[in-house]
């Protein structure tokens, strides 16, 4: 079982860099790399909420389960 990281699908979707992303939700271009990556250990629901709010998308549209 695995959570995917979707972030990338995500930016595409609403044509943004993660550079663009970076600069407006306030992480660093480093910490969003590890997300998209999928090397996150965790990630904290104000931060989520940052991009979901800047994607204009749904956690669920971000992370996916997977057995």
């Amino acid at each position: 079982m695995e959570i995917i990281v979707n972030l990338d699908v995500m930016l595409a979707k609403r044509k943004m860099s993660l550079t663009e992303l970076s600069k407006k939700v306030g992480i660093t271009m480093a910490n969003l790399s590890i997300l998209k990556k999928g090397k996150a250990k965790a990630i904290r629901f104000s931060t989520l909420e940052l991009i979901c709010k800047t994607l204009d998308c749904q956690p669920g549209d971000i992370l996916e389960f997977k057995e």
